[in-house]
């Protein structure tokens, strides 16, 4: 596993753009236009959020990335994670080793939860995530529709670090006043 470069950019699109036709996890309909992409993993890398790539030999396996949950601040401890595989690596525990390092890297970073949506019907997902630690947060019905059915949603949650356990390092002493 390694941080991604922008010379994987075209080796993602296609993995992307596979699971895009045939897969459960991405909800566009479209292929990306490399520049968002590209937009998207410098979004991430400014962030000091992984965006990594397995390279196998120099083969692009696959990739993930960690996404800020929600954009507002009481967030800010919080990502949300994809993981795609190639569609010739799959069943070879390339998605267990990007997310084992995509929980290692947040955890350094300072995360402390990280949330995953998977879709319902994607089994092999929801197996790695929970021999991976997560557990189901909730499930939204009938929120996406994609194959000519609708489908579902379940967010699954891992606890990072000390998690709750403790107060972040950069947080404001005190209490919370009306109007702040």
């Amino acid at each position: 596993m390694r941080q991604s470069t922008e010379a994987d950019v075209p080796a993602m699109l296609e993995i992307y753009g596979y699971h895009i036709q045939h897969g459960l996890g991405p909800f566009d309909i479209e292929p990306l236009h490399p520049e968002e992409l590209k937009r998207r993993r410098k979004a991430m890398l400014k962030r000091r959020l992984p965006h990594l790539v397995a390279d196998l030999g120099g083969a692009i396996a696959g990739y993930a990335y960690a996404a800020p949950f929600r954009k507002r601040p009481a967030y800010r401890y919080t990502v949300e994670h994809s993981i795609y595989v190639h569609k010739d690596f799959q069943g070879l525990g390339i998605g267990r080793q990007l997310l084992s390092a995509l929980v290692d890297a947040c955890t350094v970073a300072g995360c402390r939860q990280m949330i995953a949506v998977v879709d319902s019907a994607n089994a092999p997902s929801l197996r790695l995530h929970e021999s991976c630690g997560f557990e189901q947060a909730g499930v939204l019905r009938s929120v996406g529709f994609k194959f000519g059915r609708w489908t579902d949603s379940v967010f699954l949650q891992r606890a990072l670090g000390p998690a709750d356990g403790a107060l972040p390092d950069d947080h404001r002493g005190g209490t919370v006043q009306a109007g702040d």
